[in-house]
């Protein structure tokens, strides 16, 4: 089976709701594509780069600038992504929750980000 944008999601199973919404939102959008292969299997790219994808414990991640991070942690809206290395990412944020259109909207974010940090 397929993920939207053409990649076959980690172990042949389909993106979760929350991911194939953001990924059907963000699929079109010129150099974006979705999976691949070991880290980035349930990932969203721009140009190879990941700016957001559903962790292998299940979070929802998303790549921002540290200050944007800084100010959805202070707002308690989530926290920064740990990867299980006891090591928090500065530019990496996991919300609380969130509807689909919620995270669509920080994965929009994230994507202006990547696409422009060279």
């Amino acid at each position: 089976m397929k993920a939207p944008g053409g990649a076959v999601p980690a172990a042949g199973r389909p993106p979760d709701a929350e991911m194939a919404a953001v990924t059907a939102a963000l699929r079109t959008a010129p150099g974006v594509a979705f999976g691949g292969s070991g880290f980035g299997a349930a990932a969203l790219k721009v140009n190879g780069k990941i700016f957001a994808m559903r962790s292998s414990k299940g979070a929802f991640v998303v790549k921002l600038p540290r200050a944007r991070v800084d100010e959805l942690v202070a707002a308690g809206l989530g926290a920064r992504f740990d990867p299980g290395k006891g090591k928090l990412m500065k530019e990496w944020f996991v919300p609380d929750g969130g509807t689909k259109a919620a995270l669509t909207k920080l994965a929009r974010e994230a994507l202006a980000y990547v696409r422009s940090a060279r």
